[in-house]
């Protein structure tokens, strides 16, 4: 027996001593937990149940140069309800008027949430959605309701806001204005236009807030306020007018419509400045119907055709190697290089005649033999011109996706002995619409070329954060003898030659046709179609505006896909619709008359807060920009809803101003 205990007692023992040692583990392990590790798992913890979400910056406006707003971010609000927060006796006290607030503005049958609420609480619900997709004003107004005004903790309201993004004059000039957004299959920035090009300024600084969560995938606020507050965006004021715009949309919409053509583009540029006023992009849908797709002006490379011999007269004459007066015989309207024929689009040519009226007829066999022969012995000294042009490089525009140029250079692997002459008449060479453009701006503006410009000022409110100043890419393209002829030239194309069908003597026109075959050079061309342009700009004598359409692949079941036919009548529409209707003729001085009432009245306003009044103005039809004005020279922070007119205002007149208080205006 003695030997038995014997061992019990060395099991109890040893079992002793295992406990006593876990005890020690344990001890260490805790301590090692609270003391050493103890910053770790509290910091564990903390993410994971309070986690800092970010509140995206309000994203600055654009605008037109006219002061419509282009693009603008709209505030969306969701409001839920945490049904544990409120005491029993809060919630029974508060629960019927809300509910009864509730249904009024959600338009909701009577007792409809009172018995939604009370189902939330009985569920212990801490995250029920009360509604989505409000208003600044509804939100506003329900955050003021019974229960909700006692705030998030005692009343249980939980507030989330998203910012939408909208474009209140719809799908015009889509492409231009642009987007910036994350891909949500990718999780990559995306963008393209202005909103990209200029993403840096119009994205602002997000702020953060503290949020607890409450169950599965839901979170809510700590506090009221934000850990960081975000940071607007500042205003970007583009050089778009909203009225050439329109005119230039609908003048391309409808030649695409009647022609059933694939794409087409539109450019309207201001001569001097370089600000483009409007730009079209529509491509076709397989329902016939036109939307803005691909940004063609900027984007698409192409050969240009006829509208490309403004380089080879410019060329010939800086050179003085041939002049206007100089005669060549079209041959038929044919002739030969290398076995390959360069035809005339009139069969049987134009006879004899001179350069100026070859240009005018946009005669090929004339343009052709006028190049190639001054100029086949030495062709980078014609290559060259055109580099000079800036034609063989992009324009550097802010946008991405410039379509490159392409110029062959003599000595390239691909130049042959009908490049040079191919040339001559817009082939074998690629440029942009844009660029094409840029050159004719540059003949109107007296040689001098400048930068297209999308973009004149950044704003915070009232106050310049940065100017775009023209920029001049070539101050003389060509000497003022050439410049003068080749205007002549220019002017008659329209009253005289391929473009005059255009030809109004109430208002003139300078400019020049082309069409081009695209893909020809396909296995039985294959996929070859036409495309049709008109570049030149208006009125001819003093221009104030350049222009450039591009038609692609009109039906040919016509029979008619010349530039004159196709592209000219939209540049003449929109010339004239400019000219007859907008401001910078007959309207200028009912414009001017405007704009010096308006800075009166803006005077008067400034007047007023000089003053250091310090109460609320009334607002109400006011206009917005002027309202803001006034309102940040009395200190105030101000948000705007819309566009016009102050309809509403969150600060009522005649209240008391505390500085640095927001205010929120609806505009009409």
């Amino acid at each position: 027996m003695a030997v038995e205990d014997k061992h019990i007692s060395y099991r109890i023992y040893l079992v002793a001593v295992f406990i006593f040692l876990m005890a020690i583990a344990i001890v260490v392990k805790l301590t090692n937990i609270q003391w050493v590790e103890g910053d770790y798992y509290r910091k564990l913890a903390k993410q994971r149940t309070v986690r800092n979400f970010v509140i995206p910056a309000n994203k600055g406006n654009i605008y037109s140069a006219d002061g419509s707003l282009l693009a603008t971010s709209i505030p969306n609000y969701e409001i839920r309800f945490d049904a544990k927060a409120p005491k029993t006796e809060t919630f029974e006290k508060h629960v019927k008027a809300l509910s009864d607030s509730l249904a009024t503005v959600l338009d909701r049958p009577g007792g409809y949430y009172e018995k939604e609420l009370r189902k939330a609480r009985a569920n212990k619900n801490r995250y029920y959605l009360i509604a989505r997709n409000l208003s600044y004003t509804e939100y506003v107004k329900i955050k003021g309701f019974p229960l909700f005004n006692l705030g998030a903790f005692k009343g249980g309201i939980i507030v989330e806001q998203e910012t939408v993004r909208k474009h209140p004059i719809g799908k015009i000039a889509e492409r231009t204005i642009g987007y910036d957004r994350i891909d949500p299959a990718t999780g990559v920035e995306v963008g393209k236009g202005i909103e990209w090009a200029f993403k840096s300024y119009l994205n602002g600084k997000d702020g953060k807030i503290l949020k607890q969560k409450i169950a599965k995938g839901q979170w809510k606020p700590i506090r009221d306020v934000n850990e960081v507050d975000p940071i607007d965006g500042y205003d970007v004021i583009s050089t778009i007018d909203v009225f050439i715009q329109d005119i230039a949309h609908h003048a391309l919409l409808k030649q695409l419509e009647d022609y059933e053509a694939d794409h087409g583009c539109v450019v309207v540029m201001e001569t001097e400045t370089g600000h483009v006023k409007a730009i079209s992009n529509l491509g076709r849908a397989e329902d016939g119907s036109y939307y803005e797709t691909t940004n063609y002006a900027i984007a698409e490379s192409h050969e240009p055709g006829s509208t490309f011999k403004l380089v080879d007269l410019m060329a010939i004459l800086e050179d003085k190697v041939a002049d206007t007066s100089t005669v060549y015989d079209s041959h038929g309207g044919e002739i030969r290089y290398y076995g390959r024929a360069v035809r005339d689009s009139h069969k049987g040519g134009y006879g004899k005649v001179t350069l100026a009226r070859g240009f005018e007829l946009s005669s090929n066999t004339v343009m052709v033999q006028a190049v190639y022969e001054n100029y086949k012995n030495n062709p980078s000294k014609f290559v060259n011109h055109i580099n000079a042009l800036g034609l063989n490089k992009t324009l550097g525009l802010h946008f991405k996706g410039e379509g490159r140029p392409y110029i062959p250079q003599p000595g390239d692997k691909h130049w042959s002995g009908t490049t040079l002459p191919w040339m001559a008449f817009g082939y074998n060479v690629s440029v942009t619409p844009m660029q094409t453009l840029t050159l004719y701006n540059a003949v109107a503006n007296n040689g001098v070329m400048v930068k297209p410009q999308f973009v004149s000022e950044i704003k915070e409110w009232n106050k310049t954060i940065k100017k775009f100043d023209t920029e001049v890419i070539n101050p003389r393209v060509c000497s003022p003898e050439t410049l003068k002829k080749v205007k002549a030239v220019l002017a008659n194309v329209v009253k005289k030659g391929t473009g005059s069908k255009l030809y109004s003597k109430d208002f003139s026109m300078s400019g020049k046709t082309g069409t081009a075959m695209v893909n020809y050079g396909n296995a039985g061309r294959e996929g070859m179609y036409y495309a049709s342009s008109f570049a030149g700009f208006f009125p001819a004598d003093h221009p104030k505006y350049s222009c450039i359409v591009v038609v692609h692949k009109p039906n040919t079941a016509r029979n008619n896909y010349y530039g004159a036919d196709v592209a000219g009548p939209v540049f003449k529409r929109i010339a004239q619709k400019i000219f007859t209707d907008a401001p910078s003729t007959n309207k200028i001085k009912k414009l001017d008359s405007k704009i010096q009432k308006q800075e009166s009245s803006y005077d008067k306003y400034i007047v007023e807060a000089n003053k250091k009044i310090n109460q609320i103005p009334d607002l109400k039809g006011m206009p917005g920009m002027d309202a803001i004005a006034l309102l940040e020279n009395l200190g105030l922070r101000v948000k705007v809803n819309g566009v016009g007119k102050v309809k509403k205002q969150s600060l009522q007149a005649g209240q008391n101003i505390s500085k640095n208080t927001t205010i929120v205006l609806e505009l009409s």
